[in-house]
Formats: structure tokens, C-alpha cells, sequence
């Protein structure tokens, strides 16, 4: 029996070690050829460092306005997906009805639907409301197409907050708005902070929807411009592509940095109802 023990063990870990070993060379790869004068599609230690692929990619029209676009089009959807979700999500924690459970189950079947289903009528309608090419129209799409599996999440994680917290500020004469924005939502900093980081990073990642809906080259955002580093016949600038991957994630990692406390944070209210 101890031999088996050992030997399920070892093989758990070898497991865990291949798995851990196929994510990290896509990662050492993008490091390492964002320094390497000749990268090319090997994962190897470069000859000699060098700072030309970030020179090369870091100019207006390669990094900063893409990147600018990004960071408009997403910050802009996650807020807008955020406040409605918690707006959505709250009288389904709070108040009790027979349509509850046919609503959630409504908004978990639309998380599984594929964009790419959908895009065409999308397209259709954009092109009759004159929302087409426009930063605010895919903004509406990005916050739109998160905002099923936002309400779901944030709906989980205000269960957690007691409701007779709110019931002591309905007393002082709070009404329900003001509980939910003075009581709730900074007592779910955990979940804030899970549904924005989900909903930014699904957004930042996004390429086909700012690729059918916007058309003026200056308007792409980091995902599409991305694409660019892909020459005709084969040709990729790898180092190139590298760095800008590079950049690329740097928005995501700072997000990621600044809500990891309130990532770690839990809901202790036990407490709070007591005395």
C-alpha cells in the first residue's frame, strides 16, 4: 500500500510538472525573445540582450494609441458591466420570487452562447443605429456580452453580506440604493474585485469583437493591432511581437497587482449580526 501511495504520488506530481512546464515556456518564450536580437519560434537563452524590439514597437501608431484604445474600450465596459451587474444582482440576493430561479437560469444559458454567433444581427442592428465603428457602441457590445456571468458572480458573492446589516440602515432611515452602495458593495470587496479583474481581462483579450465592429485603423485597440506583426508569406517579426506582447500585459498584471489584497480578502461578517 505504501508503494502505491508513492507511486500515485509521483505520478501526480510528474502530472503537475508537465502541466506546469506547458505554461511556462509560451511565457519564457515571450520574455526571452522580447530581448533577443535574432528571435525566432525556439525557446533558448538569447546570444546577446537588446533593447531594439521594444524601440522598434514603441511608437503611436504601433503601442500608445492601440494601447489607449484598449485601456478606453475595456476600462469603459468593465465600469459600465460592474455597476449594472450589482444593480442586477441585487434584488435577486435580496428579495425572493418565483421568477428568480427561471432569470439565473436564463443568464447562465446566455454565458454559454459564442459571439461569434450573434455577431452578425449585432452587426446588422450597429449599421441601423449608426453605432458602427464607435469606441461608445462597442463599449455597450464589450459590457453587453460580460455582463450574464457578471450578474451571476456578483449575485453569489453578495449572498454572503447578512441582510440584517442593511435592515439596521433601513432603520436610521437609509433606503435600498444607499444600502446597496453604503453597506453592500464595501463589504463584497472580494467580489468587486473578482467580477472587474474577470470582466477586464476577458475584454482585454478580445479580438473579434473590436474587429467587426470598428473600421478606422485608429480606433483598434492593442488586440487587433496586434495582427500587424503577422507579414505576408510567413514573415513575423518575432522580436517585435514579443515585446509588444510584453506591453501588451502589462495593464492586466497592474490590475491584477493593485485588487490581489482584496483578491486574498474574505467575507468575516459572522460577527457583525451579533449582540
Amino acid at each position: 500500500m505504501a508503494r502505491k501511495r508513492v507511486s500515485r504520488r509521483l505520478a501526480t506530481d510528474a502530472a503537475l510538472l508537465l502541466a506546469a512546464v506547458a505554461f511556462a515556456l509560451p511565457l519564457a518564450w515571450v520574455v526571452l525573445s522580447a530581448v533577443d536580437p535574432h528571435a525566432d519560434l525556439r525557446v533558448r537563452i538569447p546570444d546577446g540582450l537588446t533593447t531594439a524590439n521594444f524601440r522598434a514597437v514603441l511608437t503611436p501608431d504601433i503601442t500608445y494609441t492601440p494601447l489607449l484604445n484598449s485601456l478606453v474600450l475595456c476600462g469603459g465596459a468593465t465600469a459600465l458591466t460592474v455597476a449594472c451587474a450589482a444593480l442586477a444582482a441585487y434584488p435577486l440576493s435580496r428579495f425572493r420570487s418565483r421568477l428568480n430561479r427561471p432569470f439565473l437560469l436564463t443568464i447562465l444559458f446566455a454565458t454559454s452562447l459564442p459571439i461569434t454567433a450573434i455577431m452578425v444581427p449585432v452587426y446588422a442592428l450597429f449599421v441601423r443605429v449608426n453605432l458602427i465603428d464607435t469606441l461608445q457602441g462597442t463599449i455597450l457590445f464589450f459590457a453587453a456580452s460580460q455582463l450574464p456571468f457578471s450578474i451571476w458572480l456578483m449575485k453569489n458573492f453578495m449572498d454572503g453580506v447578512p441582510k440584517e446589516l442593511e435592515e439596521a440602515a433601513w432603520t436610521d432611515g437609509a433606503n435600498s440604493l444607499q444600502s446597496l452602495v453604503r453597506i453592500v458593495l464595501p463589504l463584497m470587496g472580494p467580489g468587486l474585485a473578482v467580477v472587474t479583474v474577470f470582466s477586464f481581462v476577458m475584454m482585454w483579450g478580445n479580438f473579434f469583437v473590436p474587429f467587426m465592429l470598428l473600421l478606422t485603423p485608429d480606433q483598434m485597440p492593442a488586440s487587433v493591432s496586434i495582427n500587424d506583426f503577422f507579414g505576408n508569406r510567413g514573415m513575423v517579426a518575432y522580436g517585435q511581437l514579443a515585446a509588444f506582447s510584453v506591453i501588451y500585459s502589462t495593464p492586466v498584471i497592474l490590475l491584477y497587482v493593485l485588487v490581489a489584497r482584496r483578491l486574498g480578502g474574505g467575507f468575516a461578517l459572522g460577527g457583525a449580526v451579533k449582540g
